[in-house]
């Protein structure tokens, strides 16, 4: 018999305390530490802005003394920090107090400020910040001008390469400010609710990502903008319930299959005081998300988009002739995203992006030759176009090379050769380049730490950290780490997962699972990043109540090349929520999961991803939470829809089976469901056609509505409330 080493046994026995006693008298999470009171706020890089010289940029930073913000200088080489302006300085001239401004940009030669007021407490219906009036700053005299006394909001202000002018659009059309004579001038006259100028209806801002509609020319004398006519759109009405009698506000929504805005682009020329209408084609149902002036004089280069969105056609046009060419066409078998990654060069060529060899990269389009030439290569995807140094001819850029999980920041020359990696933490990058592009600020990330900024040369090297969010402010708290994976579906595609256990995690033990979901076209949800309050902050706090939680990647999402994305083309949510199913099915065969106890939640698309679950994978999933969910694509925008479902006229059975309205007898377990009664974005409608498809077969569940709520469903204790709710419902039926 082997003699029993009692000292030992006594000494683990003693550890094993330690330990017990630590892990417990950690600090639990609660839903007002994260929603509530500002208990977890990050430090952060406030409006940052890189100067001419690329050498200094300046910053903003809260003065707790005066509750402003002042304005400082930095200087990279001999890392002087000095105040720039201070709240002081700025002294409304008619008011005689404090001016409060809510954004700044500087004139072209520094040596002026244009500073903008808040505007006025008006509803907005809008994805763009709206402005209130314009102040000029002079940073040598220190004196400050009133230049705009509007009632109205102002958007898109700007000022000219000389810098001789601004302008901006009010009520639907464009003003030019001479800010020599101190005069204002119109330059649109027709807009109104129907007719835009200068800026875009509610779908194109959406969905093609724009909000400034109007664009100076190089040398100062035209402005080619957007006019958008949306008479034949039709209104959507959602009611303000905060009055006696209710206000009924009224937006231009076009559903899918439904009639866009028509769209012309225009030239105004400052010097003959006239618009000329550029040659886009005779189709008029078409889109037109982008356009550039080239730095070949007066071309215009305008992107044309069909309606299917599967044909892209970048043309040419000389505002002076009136002379428009096609210089290059892309085309796909299903649909093309439109992206930001187009650059002209001197000579004419430019840069974009293509996914022809089935993943995302960078061309080098030659106008002479009318070829494309590939720059970066592989079975990964660039994602952000950082800058483009064209007398080095290198482009700065990220992309998911190392791992679709991550994003890196990279180097590489126009002819493909000497790709240089510049970041090398793990995690997730972006970058802002100095215009010399000598240096960067890095922002970075991972899932266990919080965002970090660093200054960086341009070959990676690290100069400072900038911001500094280490995991201090997390002290007393033993938060859960995320455990990335992968797990093959029963048709042997691999699929990224990622997945979070409590702390105290016991292998022998059944855990219930919540799977947390989004889902949509190129979006993810498995990435090595900070998450957050609403993920990363939440999700722990879930962990501390034993929930182990879950996220996949389905078919359908990014960063894996066109074919794994687009296969969901005219019938979206067929297969991501077979790939959803084959998650819970993965978490079954776990030893530590309790396969009874599956649950899933998510907002917006992943509120759709929900609904479906609990009605067409109700199998597998005993609890949902849908929050904001389409619930039928054809109450959805058409821009975003009709790329991939086509229309409801050409694609009605995909409608009906991508509705998870039509699986509603098949509905158990439990469900709640919430919406924000005034959401702009996903109609309340959905809510409500789910809801009474539930009702008509007597199907029981729980829902929350939040009144003059838009799709955020944000705003005072708002979101204090909706995290309660929603954990005080997991706890209960899961």
């Amino acid at each position: 018999m082997k003699k029993i080493n009692y000292k030992k046994i006594i000494f683990y026995n003693i550890l094993i305390f330690i330990f017990s006693s630590q892990l417990f008298s950690q600090n639990k999470l609660t839903i007002d530490d994260i929603f509530g009171a500002p208990k977890f706020k990050m430090k952060s890089l406030s409006a940052p802005n890189w100067m001419n010289d690329g050498e200094r940029y300046t910053f903003m930073e809260f003065n707790a003394e005066t509750k402003s913000s002042d304005l400082f200088l930095y200087n990279v080489k001999s890392k002087k920090k000095e105040l720039f302006l201070t709240s002081k300085d700025l002294i409304d001239p008619i008011t005689k107090s404090p001016l409060s401004f809510m954004s700044f940009q500087y004139t072209p030669d520094e040596t002026q400020m244009l500073l903008t007021s808040s505007p006025p407490d008006k509803q907005y219906l809008s994805r763009l910040t709206p402005s209130g009036n314009f102040y000029l700053y002079n940073l040598k005299s220190k004196n400050i001008t009133q230049l705009t006394n509007a009632t109205e909001p102002q958007y898109n202000q700007k000022f000219s390469p000389n810098g001789k002018y601004f302008g901006y659009v009010r009520e639907n059309n464009i003003f030019v400010f001479d800010i020599n004579s101190a005069k204002e001038n119109q330059i649109t006259n027709d807009g109104n609710f129907n007719i835009i100028n200068g800026r875009f209806d509610w779908v194109y801002e959406e969905e093609f990502g724009i909000s400034d509609g109007w664009k100076w020319s190089p040398n100062n004398d035209k402005i080619a903008f957007w006019r958008l006519d949306q008479t034949n759109v039709k209104e959507f009405v959602f009611t303000e319930w905060d009055s006696t009698y209710l206000n009924l506000v009224k937006m231009k929504y076009p559903k899918a299959g439904e009639e866009n805005s028509l769209v012309k682009i225009g030239v105004y020329d400052l010097n003959s005081k006239k618009t000329k209408w550029i040659d886009i084609g005779n189709e008029t149902d078409i889109y037109i998300p982008r356009i550039y002036w080239t730095k070949i004089p007066n071309i215009l280069a305008i992107l044309r988009l069909n309606r299917e969105q599967n044909n892209l056609e970048i043309l040419f046009s000389n505002v002076e002739t009136g002379i428009t060419e096609v210089v290059m066409n892309e085309s796909a078998k299903n649909w093309l995203d439109i992206h930001d990654h187009f650059y002209f060069l001197e000579n004419g060529n430019f840069i974009f992006s293509s996914e022809r060899d089935n993943y995302l990269h960078f061309y080098l389009y030659d106008y002479k030759t009318k070829t494309a030439k590939q720059i970066t290569k592989g079975n990964w995807e660039v994602e952000s176009l950082y800058g483009v140094d064209e007398e080095k001819e290198i482009l700065y850029f990220s992309s998911s090379e190392i791992s679709a999980l991550e994003r890196q920041i990279y180097s590489i020359k126009f002819s493909g050769k000497n790709k240089k990696q510049l970041t090398t933490e793990s995690g997730t990058h972006s970058a802002k380049f100095s215009p010399n592009h000598k240096y960067f600020l890095n922002y970075y990330s991972n899932s266990y730490l919080p965002n970090q900024v660093y200054l960086k040369q341009n070959d990676g090297k690290r100069l400072e950290v900038l911001v500094d969010n280490s995991m201090e402010i997390f002290k007393g708290y033993n938060l859960s780490k995320t455990e990335f994976l992968k797990f093959q579906t029963s048709d042997s595609v691999e699929l990224n997962a990622s997945i979070m256990k409590p702390v105290d995690f016991d292998p022998n033990k059944k855990y219930p699972v919540l799977v947390s979901t989004y889902g949509g076209p190129g979006s993810q949800v498995v990435r090595n990043a900070w998450g957050g309050n609403r993920n990363q902050l939440w999700n722990t706090l879930l962990t501390e109540k034993g929930y182990i939680i879950f996220m996949v990647d389905n078919r359908g999402t990014g960063a894996r090349g066109r074919d794994f994305r687009q296969i969901t083309y005219k019938n979206l949510g067929e297969w991501e929520i077979k790939d959803q199913i084959e998650g819970a099915k993965y978490l079954s065969n776990l030893n530590f999961v309790d396969a009874n106890r599956i649950g899933i939640w998510g907002w917006s698309y992943g509120g759709y991803m929900a609904s479906l679950a609990i009605t067409k994978g109700a199998d597998y999933f005993k609890t949902a939470i849908a929050v904001a969910p389409v619930t039928h694509w054809k109450l959805y925008d058409n821009i975003y829809t009709e790329r991939f479902m086509s229309t409801p006229q050409k694609n009605p059975d995909g409608y009906e089976k991508s509705s998870p309205i039509t699986y509603v007898k098949n509905f158990k377990g439990k469900f709640l469901l919430i919406h924000g009664a005034s959401d702009d974005n996903v109609h309340f409608q959905n809510s409500a056609q789910l809801a009474t498809a539930l009702q008509k077969n007597a199907m029981q569940f729980e829902t929350m509505f939040y009144p003059n709520k838009n799709h955020g469903i944000y705003g005072g204790k708002t979101s204090l409330h909706l995290y309660n709710l929603m954990t005080e419902f997991i706890l209960k039926n899961l």
